[in-house]
């Protein structure tokens, strides 16, 4: 069985790659820059765009499974041709906003239009979200600046989100499902910043700062932390519009997401890692 695993050098799709290699897979990872990838050497990297579908079809052949990440804008064509490319069951990365309604994701739709086995993975926020966001500051300076100090937050560790996602695309039973992916406990921003000193053996100094600020210093920094302050801080919704209130949420209804859900343990067999335990991993980065 050959499965394609589409994001395979991102957060989550890194953590795919090893486990199918591990469970002796055969593997074979998209990305738009081969160069680049540094995966397993059993792992067949080849070059594609899911933003450019056709790209993306000589990957498919002799392809039986899918982990796909999201890219609205060409699900169709993607899902299209990997229906004519004989692929029997996607994976689909999506989101925990989903499942509360707060918005709709197309790729999921695509999906489940296809007449192919599929299953959803929603997760809630990466603890990953932040590396390159706090990881800078740390580094220098022993110190995260972020507003929300002890508003509670729904966060998991990527590798639990890519447990799910093995299982699925290894096992029955899935076809059908949509599982909302959320860590062992709900975290403050104050407690992740604990966490990592704790982690590092060092005091980390929070400073809370006013959203506006917070969207200064992540402006500064470019990449995924400018690209995402606007919507991680509510100055946006998800559908891209303008957040009302002054706190940047007033127009959805976040409650929803605050709860812990069962579902990576009910797949996986094992509670979810928490907060702690993702510091640990990620020590070099902060270091």
């Amino acid at each position: 069985m050959k499965i394609l695993v589409t994001g395979a050098t991102g957060i989550v799709g890194r953590h795919v790659v090893d486990r199918l290699v591990r469970a002796g897979v055969s593997v074979r990872a998209l990305t738009r820059n081969p160069a680049a990838a540094k995966l397993p050497p059993q792992v067949e990297v080849v070059e594609g765009d899911l933003t450019a579908p056709r790209s993306v079809a000589a990957a498919l052949r002799g392809v039986e499974r899918m982990y796909l990440f999201s890219v609205e804008q060409t699900a169709r064509e993607v899902v299209a041709l990997a229906e004519q490319a004989g692929v029997g069951r996607i994976v689909v990365l999506s989101a925990a906003s989903v499942t509360v309604g707060l918005h709709t994701n197309p790729v999921e739709r695509a999906v489940e239009e296809s007449g192919l086995e599929w299953t959803h993975l929603r997760p809630c926020g990466f603890m990953a979200n932040m590396v390159q966001i706090w990881a800078p500051s740390i580094r220098a300076e022993r110190v995260v600046r972020h507003p929300f100090a002890d508003e509670p937050m729904n966060l998991i560790h990527e590798a639990d989100i890519a447990a799910v996602a093995v299982a699925a695309l290894l096992h029955d039973g899935h076809h059908g499902r949509a599982y909302t992916l959320t860590g062992p406990a709900l975290v403050t921003v104050r407690e992740q910043v604990q966490a990592i000193g704790e982690a590092l053996g060092e005091q980390v100094r929070y400073e809370e700062v006013t959203r506006e600020r917070a969207r200064e210093l992540m402006k500064a920094q470019g990449g995924f932390a400018a690209e995402t302050a606007d919507l991680m801080l509510g100055f946006v919704e998800y559908d891209g519009g303008e957040a009302s209130g002054a706190d940047g949420y007033a127009d959805q209804d976040w409650s929803a997401l605050m709860r812990v859900w069962p579902d990576v343990e009910q797949v996986t067999g094992r509670a979810p890692r928490d907060y702690a335990e993702w510091a640990r991993d990620h020590l070099a980065d902060f270091r």
